[in-house]
């Protein structure tokens, strides 16, 4: 799943059409331009029972992102839509990309058109989907995707077609607007209370209880209303399941919600949840509740927050497990201190090729597959999953499960030894070269290590 807020459309003729608003923070964010939930809506009611979208192959989304930041995966998606400001006139309209997409053949979105007005958004969408449908293969179901039409025939190409059905439709803005603000006060807020910019209970929590501290400085996001955090609770607990949650947890987690988040829960794509709205005097009875339900780890965005997807365990599309091998990875980092030494890492886990982990856009992916019977391990390094997307390169030949927690704390033990001063994983990646990641593996083999 690609995408942190999901509202399903339909499924007909065995098409898979998802609608995404892809901003856990939709709606809160201080860096939110503006709240992409609206245009999610829109986007799903356009969708519905329309004709063009008989003609899509098996599934086909659409990622939605407000946010200065992008929290949507824009650029792995069949079609990308950035709210922003004209840098002009400041106007609000839309960036549109197209042609993303994981899976068998893994591809970055294109930029299509910098910037559309508001109220052109589904005239333009319309246009992507006619081109596509006119023009996409049809004859092999591997290659029925924009993504491969976009290739195809080129950026600019597919551009100038756009744009010319573009301008032979109807000006349909009046009522797009119009079906906008109708829509927009679904979702707006309950009303906050007038809180104070800086809590003193939240601060003097902190001074008290430093496991509190390192919690509420890795979960806590900052909320556009003073007085408030977003906060994402981790579902990564050291050597657990990635995401999962009991039955009983999610009936108490749903109490949480009511209680401290003005009764509003949400599912992020890292397979974790955000509780939006909760009070800086409440974090820490809200993080002691956590704590007792065994969901209070600070690790929110570190290396043991692993996205993984079902694998062998339960998928019958998996080609090898996931889960155990994003098990032992989290116990190999277990410890805490080592974490935050280390950093923001994203490792992100796929039991087949059809990339349900995201491996392709992980700092660290992982795809295991079948090879001769056994499960195989193939480790890509430098996935980026933010508006400067990339696709993770292929380190080397696939490993065995057993040997995956070696090869990624050789190469995570690397990374501390080269990077400079606040630099990320992908960054000294990108700055050394993924020839040097490889040459570290070459050595290690050599000098005997078992990897």
């Amino acid at each position: 799943m690609l995408a942190d807020v999901e509202m399903h459309a339909i499924q007909t003729s065995g098409n898979c059409i998802r609608n995404v608003t892809a901003d856990q923070f939709a709606g809160v964010a201080r860096d939110e331009v503006e709240d992409p939930r609206p245009v999610g809506e829109l986007l799903r009611q356009w969708s519905s029972l329309h004709p063009e979208f008989s003609f899509l192959p098996r599934k086909f989304k659409i990622a939605v992102t407000g946010a200065e930041a992008d929290r949507a995966v824009l650029k792995a998606h069949d079609v990308g839509v950035r709210i922003l400001r004209h840098p002009a006139t400041g106007q609000v309209g839309y960036q549109i990309l197209a042609g993303g997409g994981l899976g068998r053949t893994p591809m970055v979105g294109k930029l299509v058109r910098d910037f559309l007005p508001k109220g052109q958004l589904l005239a333009y969408l319309d246009a992507i989907m006619r081109v596509y449908n006119s023009e996409g293969r049809r004859d092999n179901k591997f290659k029925a995707r924009i993504k491969i039409l976009v290739h195809e025939i080129g950026l600019e190409t597919f551009r100038e077609k756009v744009e010319a059905e573009f301008s032979r439709g109807a000006d349909w803005s009046a009522d797009e607007n119009a079906e906008l603000a109708r829509i927009a006060p679904a979702f707006a807020q309950v009303a906050y209370d007038k809180l104070p910019a800086v809590s003193r209970a939240f601060e003097a929590a902190k001074l008290a209880n430093p496991g509190f501290a390192e919690w509420a400085g890795n979960a806590l996001f900052p909320h556009r209303v003073d007085g408030y955090a977003a906060v994402t609770v981790s579902l990564k607990p050291v050597g657990g399941v990635p995401g999962d949650m009991t039955s009983d947890q999610m009936r108490a987690f749903a109490d949480l919600a009511e209680r401290y988040s003005l009764d509003e829960l949400r599912v992020t794509h890292a397979q974790n949840l955000v509780l939006p709205h909760v009070k800086l005097d409440d974090l820490f009875a809200l993080w002691r509740a956590l704590g007792e339900l065994g969901i209070a780890t600070a690790n929110v965005g570190l290396v043991t927050d692993i996205i993984a997807c079902p694998g062998l365990d339960y998928c019958a599309l998996a080609t090898a497990r996931s889960i155990p091998v994003a098990q032992a990875i989290s116990r190999r980092f277990g410890d805490s201190a080592r974490q935050r030494e280390i950093g923001p890492l994203q490792i992100k886990i796929s039991g087949c090729i059809n990339a349900c982990g995201h491996h392709h856009v992980g700092a660290i992916g992982i795809l295991g597959l079948e090879k001769k019977g056994q499960e195989s391990y193939q480790i890509t390094l430098g996935g980026d999953p933010t508006f400067s997307a990339s696709i993770g390169e292929i380190l080397g030949p696939g490993v065995t499960a057993e040997q995956t927690p070696d090869v990624i704390e050789h190469l995570v033990d690397f990374y501390l030894a080269e990077r400079e001063e606040g630099e990320a994983f992908i960054d000294t990646w990108r700055r050394i070269g993924h020839a040097r990641f490889k040459d570290v593996l070459r050595r290690e083999g050599e000098d005997g290590a078992d990897i």
